[in-house]
């Protein structure tokens, strides 16, 4: 069985975002500017919430899928390579959560 990684996911969005928007969903959310796909990714982080509440663990899977998605196009978008995000995820994982959290900035 092979495995789907986040990357590979990246390099799927990577591959249709010079797709024509027509022919292309990820294309069409890139050409609306990083609003487009960030409105999409609340959206759908909401009903992911939502399944999650209610206990409903297949559609927990499929909103799951979809913020991931929609998170992918929004760093496409936004200009953020997922090594960077994977690189920040792996800097927090040497500390605890605690005391990474109470190390950040706070505004």
């Amino acid at each position: 069985m092979t495995t789907f990684t986040l990357q590979d996911l990246a390099d799927l969005v990577d591959a249709r975002a010079d797709a024509p928007p027509n022919s292309s969903y990820t294309a069409k959310l890139l050409s609306g500017g990083p609003a487009k796909p960030a409105k999409k990714l609340g959206e759908e982080a909401v009903e992911a919430v939502i399944a999650a509440v209610q206990g409903d663990r297949s559609g927990l899977v499929s909103e799951a899928a979809d913020v991931l998605y929609h998170l992918v196009v929004l760093l496409k978008a936004g200009g953020v390579p997922l090594h960077e995000v994977m690189a920040e995820l792996e800097r927090r994982t040497a500390q605890s959560g605690i005391a990474e959290k109470a190390s950040r900035r706070h505004t």
